[in-house]
């Protein structure tokens, strides 16, 4: 793979901002001799910056029957996310605002401060019946943005006061922030929190996932919501060949030391969009593997970047599949850990007063 003549984009994930094909949507390409004298032209370029859009939806629970997922139903307070990691599968829904999967998808967010209001007349409906909902499915719900706008914070005093069970799947610390109302919850068996560790280096984090807190703290994080006694989960995900599964073992260890419940793992997937991207990413950080990680990736997909099929897609085949899967099962088994299921209650759910105080009790 050639080594990519753009300059690097510092601080993102993605290193370009282009839109996508199968929408059609006008594409815009820089070219010209210009380029060479821009910045004598014009000056250092501008640090990109974060914007965030308010929007009002109507409502805030998406349902879905994909028959290999483990939910049926999920909130994502935001779209986009800020974290930047470059192997986001989420990335393509961007387009859906007719914006970058790219850079955009990172830079041009949306918040929707109603959400809790909309969950709550959701649970009060006479029909409703509950199951776990799902948080942190497309985008993460501690990303930077909630340290200022707290919605997330918002749908789990919902929760609790509804009595709802939520799982959390995150890549930051900031979980810690709700440890009062996670620690609650865990009494009732209503909440488990995963957290994803995809490599132990923080360089290769900071090239990878940006954004998002650093391994160790990571880890600092799963360890104090063990100690607070709540259900907790290190997904070493994602699994990327040749660049992150060397160090699949030691976070299997690491994360048993510190005594969480359960760890799994998850295959890299690369979605319309993501896998451009992802080797454009290559190209600028690892062009002389480049090759070699897509050859593995393509080998557990069929012979392409991504298999979109059910029941497949998160089931990678071939010999390097096979390989990870026997070094991840022999490092649980040396950690001691087994495969633990979080069973939540649903059976305590009660439906919240609509426009009420928050009871907490």
């Amino acid at each position: 793979m050639e080594k990519s003549s753009e300059s690097l984009v510092s601080g993102r994930g993605a290193q370009s901002r282009a839109v996508p094909t199968r929408f059609g949507l006008a594409t815009r390409e820089a070219d010209g001799d210009w380029r060479d004298h821009m910045e004598a032209l014009d000056g250092p370029p501008v640090k990109l910056r974060t914007h965030v859009t308010e929007e009002n939806p109507k409502t805030i629970l998406s349902f879905n029957q994909s028959p290999d997922i483990f939910f049926d139903r999920s909130i994502n307070a935001y779209r986009g996310c800020e974290h930047g990691c470059v192997y986001c599968f989420a990335r393509p829904t961007h387009a859906y605002h007719d914006l970058s999967p790219g850079l955009d998808f990172e830079t041009q967010l949306f918040a929707k401060p109603n959400a809790a209001e909309l969950l709550r007349a959701t649970l009060a409906k006479p029909k409703y019946r509950p199951k776990p909902i799902a948080m942190g499915t497309n985008t993460d719900p501690y990303q930077p943005i909630e340290r200022d706008y707290r919605i997330t914070r918002a749908v789990l005093e919902v929760c609790l006061d509804a009595r709802h069970p939520v799982t959390i799947t995150t890549k930051s610390d900031r979980v810690l922030d709700e440890l009062d109302l996670l620690a609650k919850m865990a009494e009732r068996r209503l909440v488990a929190v995963a957290i994803s560790v995809t490599s132990l280096d923080p360089k290769l984090s900071g090239k990878l996932e940006p954004r998002a807190a650093s391994p160790a703290k990571r880890l600092a994080a799963l360890e104090k919501l063990v100690e607070a006694g709540v259900p907790s989960h290190c997904s070493v995900a994602p699994v990327i060949p040749a660049i992150t599964d060397e160090f699949m073992e030691e976070i299997v260890q690491r994360a048993a030391a510190i005594g969480v419940d359960s760890v799994g793992w998850i295959p890299l997937r690369l979605p319309h969009e993501v896998a451009p991207l992802f080797r454009e990413w290559l190209s600028v950080h690892y062009p002389e593997r480049g090759d070699k990680v897509m050859s593995i990736i393509q080998s557990i997909r069929n012979g392409r970047d991504n298999d979109p099929n059910f029941f497949s897609r998160l089931k990678p085949t071939g010999v390097w599949a096979d390989l990870f899967r026997a070094r991840f099962r022999v490092a649980c088994k040396r950690a001691g850990l087994g495969k633990a299921k979080f069973e939540l209650d649903c059976t305590q759910f009660r439906p919240p007063a609509v426009g009420g105080q928050l009871s907490l009790l």
